[in-house]
């Protein structure tokens, strides 16, 4: 008789051990399809909102002149640090300069009034990677 209600025993834990895996696996499927759906939002909202989302790093090594306007001439507003990341609004055509990564006349404006050259910003293409300042 002993040996049955082992049996029955073991046969009832397994049992609730396969309705726990079931009830796991059940709330892990919850879980990812909610944080798919959560993601999915934070995709659209992302794509949703402003360029400035999305930064790109300053050439290493370089402390960048943020300036009022597209060209050297232009007053310097501020120093960017070593390893900065910038948004980048909108660009223009200004002075051609030269940097670490080329010579363009492409100008990046990260804020309002405020303009880096492009040579000195990663974005990984010699032309424009934003819409034209207005």
């Amino acid at each position: 008789m002993a040996i049955e209600e082992i049996a029955e025993t073991t046969g009832t834990a397994t049992i609730a051990t396969a309705d726990a895996t079931a009830d796991a696996a059940a709330s892990a499927t919850e879980a990812t399809v909610v944080t798919a759906a959560t993601d999915a939002t934070d995709a659209t909202a992302t794509a949703g909102s402003t360029a400035a989302a999305v930064t790109y790093p300053i050439a290493p090594g370089y402390q960048v002149n943020v300036r009022s306007g597209p060209g050297t001439t232009y007053k310097v507003v501020k120093v960017l640090p070593y390893n900065s990341r910038v948004p980048i609004r909108c660009q223009r055509h200004g002075q051609k300069v030269s940097g670490p990564y080329g010579t363009s006349d492409i100008w990046d404006s990260i804020a309002p009034g405020q303009y880096v050259s492009d040579t000195y910003v990663r974005t990984g293409s010699d032309g424009f990677v934003a819409a034209p300042c207005g």
